[in-house]
């Protein structure tokens, strides 16, 4: 079992950054890739970015493609999100996920475990 929790959500200006952790317990991230998705009031669950946690392979939506970075932190066993030039279109609730393997997949359902997600608000 492994236990996900995601911090650093909050309300931002248009423009601006924020950085989100997702820290996991229960087993050490190294055989698993990790995701984080959102989801915003009316829409359906979107993929974000993606990293393999042990060869640090990423992928990335095209909506956020050099704005967002994701990445690792193997001594605190954590995957974070760093988000600049923030848009309003970016307001939802984010999430991260973990998937047994080192395929990439922006793919909800290939995730097993799963965060209670923290709220990203961003106003123009």
């Amino acid at each position: 079992q492994v236990q996900l929790v995601e911090s650093g959500g909050g309300f931002v200006q248009a423009g601006g950054s924020l950085r989100l952790s997702c820290a996991a317990s229960g087993r050490t991230l190294d055989t698993f890739t990790m995701g984080w998705f959102r989801q915003a009031p009316g829409k359906e669950r979107e993929f974000v970015a993606g990293i393999n946690f042990i060869g640090g392979r990423t992928n990335y939506a095209d909506s956020v493609k050099g704005r967002f970075t994701i990445s690792r932190d193997g001594a605190r066993n954590t995957v974070n999100l760093q988000m600049n030039n923030l848009e309003p279109e970016d307001t939802a609730v984010y999430s991260c996920a973990a998937r047994y393997g080192l395929g990439l997949s922006p793919i909800g359902d290939d995730y097993t475990y799963w965060g209670q997600g923290t709220q990203v608000t961003v106003s123009s």
